[in-house]
């Protein structure tokens, strides 16, 4: 049986830690690999948390797992992506990645890839919408695994960055932690949103 004070001594951060860090982790591979899970208000929020708790290690931490999670779903996600490719008979996976990718920004994504090669990759994870068309425009370019894994590695670690640098403002905005989570989640939902309304009003 556990010693209830021992219990009593163990910070309640230590303990909002031990399961935030390990959900971060996961959710954040899992929104990568299913392109519906807001990502950028996770690792926002999770930002906002760490700086309200004073402790710069902890911005360390969730910036490593956030950008260590964001690359493995990349990486999952586009070699299920060149299985589609690879195969005579396609593949599910790919046909539902060029479906959430438009017509016009696959053109543009292709156009990006032939000018700038893998550095484009960047550019797609900071631009609300952009990681799945460049993926598919890399794929149907059948770049190498390991050339696009190189071209990632930048591109998540400038996403993380990113998402964290807005829930610390967020965070720092706010006295309360709460407030600076509503603030940094509806910041990134509106720069996520902003490019949709922004072409349907160009389309009305």
């Amino acid at each position: 049986m556990i010693d209830a004070t021992l219990i009593q001594t163990v910070p309640p951060e230590s303990a909002q830690q031990a399961v935030g860090y390990p959900a971060l982790f996961v959710l954040v591979v899992l929104g990568s690999l299913v392109p519906v899970v807001p990502t950028g208000a996770l690792v926002s929020t999770a930002a906002v948390v760490a700086f309200h708790h004073s402790d710069p290690l902890a911005l360390l931490v969730v910036f490593a797992l956030a950008s260590c999670a964001a690359f493995l779903g990349d990486i999952g996600l586009y070699w299920l992506g060149l299985r589609g490719v690879r195969s005579k008979n396609g593949s599910r996976r790919l046909e539902a990645l060029r479906a959430r990718a438009a017509p016009d920004r696959l053109d543009r994504a292709r156009r990006g890839l032939h000018e700038h090669g893998s550095r484009v990759l960047v550019l797609s994870r900071l631009v609300p919408a952009g990681r799945i068309p460049v993926m598919v425009a890399c794929l149907l370019s059948k770049m190498p695994m390991h050339r696009f894994a190189r071209g990632d590695v930048p591109a998540c670690l400038a996403w993380a960055a990113a998402y964290q640098l807005i829930g610390i403002l967020g965070g720092s905005l706010f006295p309360e932690p709460w407030q600076g989570v509503v603030a940094a989640v509806a910041l990134t939902l509106l720069i996520s949103g902003a490019p949709a309304v922004w072409r349907r009003l160009r389309g009305a």
